[in-house]
């Protein structure tokens, strides 16, 4: 006999999805060989001295990450946070500029000179309600420690090269990213590195690209009761539109995603709405399926509209859209053997489930600038990111072995790049080759 459900409270979902996930990805791990590199790279008195640098600022950066961890602060508005880097740097002898690049809460700081340029990117900015669910103060404090690993490198002499810390804010929505880059950011610079928390240690996950659409309805108001007749219901014209994305689903790729919000239904039960407005995220895995994608949701919006005697207002990307990930395999390989160093298999493309896919602004960085954007496992499978039990592991002990290790393989895996000319070559003939500089307008419009 089963136990009795409670009504009132929702009904958990059924891990069995999960667990078959978890274990095909099991199965795919035992038998996967990591990405390699044919380079040398960096030597190991270099690699070693990089690494230790990063130890000796361990108890600085797991600070820095608690802090973070405890004062969540939304997209553009992380100015404690940037200003917890900026401090952490000066301690170390490192000016660091906040409010570059036309953004109050960017941060830009610099170390070495002439040679290639390497960015390590950090992300500081929270959710509402949850704080650090997707991991930033982790992002934050791995970037920091890798560029203060590297500037000690550098300090020393024997490399030639510069290294840029870029706090870029609001990635969970902001687009940061993409006005940084309109704004000059990415020029001149040779190769870019970051990491993301999550279930598992990959050194490729694929992220989809992602628009937001805002539909407007403006109907007729008319009393509810006494005159509906008379009415035209933007209410009914949104919920048309919800039903209708619904449905699209079923005819859509595997790897597309439609999700909404009713932002405004109306004041109240007696009037029928004359204006209601809804939110949607549209995610696709590539600039084309994004873009037809986009246009069969014009279709359904334009369709609700018809149906129920409204007008309608479409307004695509207020804020940037986020374009796929195009990582480049030849520093996720760089990544995949310094990661092995401090005991951690990151898997190859094609082993975690693609299915388990978010969205970034790296994506824009990424057609801009050969990039790389692993994940490093603070979690087990059955802890999702953007969850309140997520932003508890940013700041447990695995998470406190993120930031170092992470710290660890983005600092050695730049140093690669300035250091061997052929590892840098082999990333740019790779960018390249899937088509170069690419910019958002000329993919979306």
């Amino acid at each position: 006999m089963t136990d009795p459900v409670d009504a009132r409270l929702p009904r958990p979902a059924d891990p069995a999805h999960l667990d078959e996930l978890r274990a095909a990805t099991d199965r795919a791990a035992a038998t996967a060989e990591p990405l390699s590199s044919p380079h040398a790279g960096a030597p190991e008195e270099l690699l070693a001295r990089t690494e230790q640098a990063i130890e000796s600022a361990s108890a600085d950066l797991l600070a820095l990450s608690h802090d973070l961890h405890a004062h969540p602060e939304e997209g553009y508005e992380e100015h404690r946070s940037a200003r917890a880097v900026a401090d952490l740097l000066a301690r170390s002898g490192i000016e660091a500029e906040v409010g570059v690049f036309g953004l109050e809460t960017a941060l830009r700081a610099s170390v070495g000179s002439g040679g290639p340029t390497v960015a390590v990117l950090a992300e500081y900015d929270a959710l509402p309600g949850i704080g650090h669910g997707c991991g930033h103060n982790v992002i934050c404090a791995s970037a920091v420690g890798a560029f203060l690993g590297l500037a000690t490198v550098l300090a020393d002499g024997g490399v030639e090269g510069t290294v840029l810390l870029l706090g870029t804010p609001a990635e969970e929505g902001g687009g940061g990213k993409e006005l940084m880059a309109r704004a000059g950011a990415f020029d001149g610079v040779d190769a870019v590195v970051m990491l993301h928390p999550f279930s598992y240690d990959a050194a490729v996950q694929p992220f989809l690209g992602r628009r937001q659409l805002r539909v407007t309805y403006t109907g007729i108001a008319a009393h509810a009761s006494a005159q509906p007749f008379m009415g035209r219901n933007a209410l009914d014209a949104v919920v048309a539109g919800y039903n209708g994305v619904a449905m699209l689903r079923q005819h859509v790729p595997d790897t597309d995603r439609v999700h909404g919000v009713i932002t405004d239904g109306g004041q109240r039960p007696n009037v029928v709405p004359e204006t209601a407005e809804a939110l949607y995220y549209v995610r696709s895995a590539t600039p084309e399926t994004l873009a037809d994608l986009s246009r069969r949701m014009e279709a359904v919006m334009a369709g609700a509209a018809a149906m129920t005697g409204c007008g309608y207002e479409l307004h695509w990307d207020e804020l940037p859209a986020y374009l796929p990930i195009r990582a480049n395999l030849e520093l996720a390989a760089r990544w995949t053997r310094h990661q092995a160093r401090r005991g951690r298999t990151a898997l190859p493309p094609g082993v975690t489930p693609a299915s388990l896919a978010g969205s970034t602004d790296l994506g824009n960085v990424s057609v801009r600038v050969p990039s790389i954007h692993p994940m490093i496992a603070i979690a087990g499978p059955e802890t999702s990111m953007h969850t309140t039990g997520f932003a508890a592991a940013a700041a447990s002990p695995a998470g406190d072995r993120a930031v170092l290790d992470g710290a660890v393989g983005l600092a050695l895996t730049a140093l690669d790049a300035l250091v061997d000319p052929a590892v840098l070559a082999a990333a740019r003939a790779e960018f390249e080759a899937a088509g170069g500089v690419l910019e958002l307008a000329d993919l979306l419009g």
